[in-house]
């Protein structure tokens, strides 16, 4: 009988355990960011007017906003290449917004270099008049390879600003070696000259 009611005691114990444990999300997205990592969904969604934040580091970029709006007859000129450009990289091909590498697929998707793009699928094909993806395309190939490392650079800082906030390590201090102790000077093995007398030393 004690042995079934410390049994008893013991799964209970155990199973209010487990429950609390289980019960224990993480609902304060700070401690991703103290852990170094997003939630998913803050790498799979855009911040507003984020390209805005683009072109005012890079102002050197092209619009392309000249395109008209299905639904308004005006032409939209919010509707721009890095808008469209995050837009596609994020909801149509799903990859991760805070890594370099991954922003750098999707432009090699605008190259040719790496997947093709779909008219069908393409940012705003469906709301403007005019399917911006070939202009787009085109617009990507004229940037220098300087001016794509740059755009990279933007996203990613825009994106995962701990990426700015990391600063490059200073390099290590090399120790300045210590002098040798100064070695005493050794005796001199040089032979005494003879003295007058020495002779008679060595007579027997």
């Amino acid at each position: 009988m004690r042995f079934r009611l410390t049994l008893g005691l013991t799964i209970a114990t155990f199973t209010g355990i487990c429950l609390i444990v289980g019960t224990a999300k993480v609902r304060d997205p700070g401690v991703f960011k103290w852990m170094g990592v997003q939630p998913a969904a803050a790498q799979f969604s855009i911040p507003q007017d984020a390209w805005r934040r683009v072109y005012e580091q890079l102002p050197n970029l092209p619009l392309e906003n000249q395109y008209v709006s299905k639904e308004t007859g005006k032409i939209d000129e919010n509707n721009t290449l890095i808008s469209r450009f995050m837009r596609y990289h994020i909801f149509v091909k799903r990859r991760p917004s805070i890594y370099r590498l991954d922003w750098k697929l999707s432009l090699a998707d605008y190259l040719g270099a790496h997947n093709y793009l779909v008219e069908s699928q393409y940012p705003s094909a469906d709301t403007l008049r005019e399917n911006p993806m070939e202009s787009d395309r085109k617009a990507m190939e004229k940037l220098t390879r300087a001016e794509r490392d740059a755009l990279v650079n933007v996203l990613v800082s825009l994106f995962n600003p701990n990426s700015a906030q990391q600063s490059a390590p200073s390099p290590r201090e090399t120790p300045t070696p210590a002098p040798p102790p100064p070695t005493s000077a050794s005796p001199s093995t040089t032979p005494s000259l003879p003295k007058p007398g020495d002779a008679q030393l060595l007579m027997p």
